[in-house]
């Protein structure tokens, strides 16, 4: 069995040292994937001298700034091609912990899907402000509501999948990007009925670079939340031609 880590990354050179190795040790089935978006600090270069050494890591060098969503649906794609049995969802700045990363698989191997969550029983935060927590917790609440989808941390980015479940993902019809496309990609997981697994974990706010959150990404998502809550998962979201289809 072998397990693939997707880091998108985008001027994460300072943390990649320390973070690939990590990564690997907590399992010698697992790989890692960097999908690097052309970052000016040369973070594509360093991933390409740390893989000359290091078999298990990879790189996918884009050729621009195209998003969290559009960098993980390439690295999907990818590890079905290279035939991975089991595929995760991770930050590259610490705020997700490597150590954790074997409970994800244990619980994708149990229900297909796991997700990391901050805000059931034993997850949390650290070094956050009041506001982002009532940010984070009450946009996960307001989309749960919304879809009817029983995950309490719909917008987390810490996340494992069996291969067979990227499988039954229409990757062409995911339209969102950012941080709205975890959201999107839990319900169409809950659609397909498939049961997510939520895993406990305690984010920690990144340790050096700059944060990649706006205010557009909180708009973002309060629109792709609608949007399948009235159109489902078909259709072509910017041609608004659309079947509804009521949440399950």
């Amino acid at each position: 069995m072998k397990s693939l880590v997707i880091v998108p990354t985008y001027n994460e050179r300072e943390n990649l040292p320390r973070l690939l190795p990590a990564i690997l040790g907590q399992d010698p089935s697992f790989h890692i994937l960097v999908v690097d978006d052309n970052s000016p600090d040369g973070t594509g270069a360093l991933v390409d001298s740390m893989a000359a050494g290091e078999p298990r890591i990879h790189a996918i060098h884009r050729d621009g700034k195209r998003g969290l969503g559009t960098a993980y649906v390439a690295g999907f794609t990818w590890a079905l091609e290279h035939g991975f049995d089991y595929v995760f969802e991770m930050d590259a700045d610490f705020s997700h912990d490597p150590a954790d990363l074997p409970r994800l698989l244990d619980a994708a191997m149990r229900g297909g899907a796991a997700v990391g969550s901050r805000w059931v029983s034993g997850g949390g935060t650290q070094n956050w402000s009041l506001v982002r927590t009532l940010i984070s917790r009450g946009g996960s609440l307001y989309a749960k509501l919304i879809l009817g989808v029983p995950i309490d941390d719909l917008t987390s980015g810490f996340k494992c999948f069996a291969s067979y479940v990227l499988r039954d993902l229409n990757f062409g019809d995911i339209h969102s990007n950012g941080y709205a496309f975890q959201v999107e990609v839990n319900y169409r997981c809950h659609r397909l009925g498939y049961k997510i697994e939520q895993v406990p974990i305690v984010f920690v706010d990144r340790r050096v670079g700059k944060s990649k959150m706006s205010p557009w990404i909180v708009v973002e998502a309060m629109g792709v939340v609608w949007k399948l809550r009235l159109y489902g998962v078909s259709g072509d979201w910017a041609s608004a031609k659309y079947s509804k289809i009521p949440p399950a």
